[in-house]
C-alpha cells in the first residue's frame, strides 16, 4: 500500500471512532477470539507504511495517537455488555498493540470511566490489570477499593483490605487507611472498623485528622462501647483543640490534595485524552 493510501486508510480509522464503538461489542468484542481479530486487523498489511526510502514498513497502528487508543478503548468499553470475557477480551486486544505495558494509558482510561461513573467496569479494568502482573501498587488497590464501595461491593473491598493491605497496618498511608474507615463507615460494617483503627493504635498510628476519631467514636457509641469512645475522644482530645488558624491550613492542604487525586477534576473524557503523556 502506498504512503498516500495507507494514510487515507488512517484517517478513515479515526474518523469511523464513533462508528465503530457502537459496533465493537457486537463484531469485535464479543469473545476473546472476536477480540484478538481487532488486533490483527490493525497489524496486518492493510495498515502499512513506509517508513524511509529504503522501503521499511510497520504497522500504521504504531502511529495512530495515544489520544486516540484511548479514545477508542474508552468508547468501547462504555459499549460493552456487562461479561467479563468481554471486557478481557477488549483490553487483551487493545493492549497488543502496545510494545510495553501501557499503564499509563489504562490510567487515564480509568480516569475516563470514572467521571462516567462505571464503577463495575473499574473494577473489572484493574483487575485485569492485576491479572497481567501490572499496578500491584498501594495506590491500585486504594482505587480498586473506592470502585468496589461505588459499587456496592463493601463486603468485597473488605476481603481486598485484609488480603492485600491489612496485613501491614504499620507502612500503609492513613489516606488508605482513611479511606477503609469509610467504607466500613457507610455499609455499617462497625466492628470492622472499630478493629482496624485498634490495628493502627497499636502500631501508634495517630489519626491526622478528628473526622477520623468522629467516625471511630460514633462507632464505639452505637456498638455500646461507650468507655472506648470517652478514652480515644480523650486520647486524641489535641485534634479537636487546634485554633482555627490551623484548622484552616490543614482544610485546605487537604482539599489541595483531593482536588489532585479526584477524576472528578476532569471535565470530560476529552480532558483526560489531553491531559495524557508518553507511557
Amino acid at each position: 500500500m502506498s504512503r498516500t493510501a495507507a494514510m487515507a486508510y488512517l484517517v478513515g480509522r479515526l474518523t469511523q471512532v464513533r462508528t465503530i464503538r457502537s459496533q465493537a461489542p457486537r463484531l469485535c468484542f464479543s469473545t476473546t477470539l472476536q477480540a484478538e481479530s481487532l488486533s490483527e486487523h490493525l497489524a496486518t498489511g492493510h495498515c502499512m507504511e513506509k517508513e524511509n526510502r529504503k522501503g521499511y514498513q510497520r504497522p500504521l497502528g504504531e502511529n495512530i495517537s495515544r489520544r486516540e487508543k484511548i479514545k477508542f478503548l474508552v468508547n468501547a468499553l462504555l459499549e460493552l455488555d456487562d461479561s467479563k470475557e468481554a471486557v478481557y477480551g477488549t483490553l487483551d486486544a487493545w493492549v497488543a498493540w502496545e510494545q510495553n505495558f501501557p499503564i499509563a494509558s489504562l490510567k487515564n482510561v480509568l480516569l475516563a470511566l470514572e467521571k462516567e461513573q462505571q464503577w463495575h467496569r473499574v473494577v473489572q479494568v484493574i483487575k485485569w490489570t492485576l491479572s497481567k502482573g501490572q499496578g500491584n501498587t498501594m495506590g491500585t488497590y486504594r482505587q480498586l477499593i473506592r470502585a468496589l464501595d461505588m459499587d456496592h461491593r463493601a463486603e468485597e473491598a473488605h476481603k481486598i483490605w485484609v488480603k492485600k493491605i491489612g496485613y501491614d497496618l504499620h507502612s500503609v498511608p492513613w489516606q488508605l487507611c482513611n479511606l477503609m474507615i469509610s467504607v466500613y463507615y457507610r455499609n455499617n460494617m462497625l466492628e470492622s472498623l472499630v478493629k482496624l483503627f485498634k490495628d493502627l493504635e497499636a502500631f501508634d498510628r495517630k489519626p491526622p485528622e478528628k473526622l477520623i476519631v468522629r467516625k471511630v467514636a460514633n462507632a464505639y457509641e452505637i456498638l455500646g462501647l461507650i468507655d472506648e469512645k470517652e478514652r480515644i475522644l480523650e486520647k486524641y482530645s489535641d485534634l479537636f483543640n487546634e485554633t482555627r488558624k490551623e484548622a484552616k491550613k490543614k482544610s485546605k492542604k487537604a482539599k489541595s490534595l483531593k482536588k489532585e487525586q479526584t477524576p472528578g477534576n476532569v471535565d470530560t473524557v476529552t480532558d483526560v485524552m489531553d491531559g495524557t503523556q508518553a507511557d
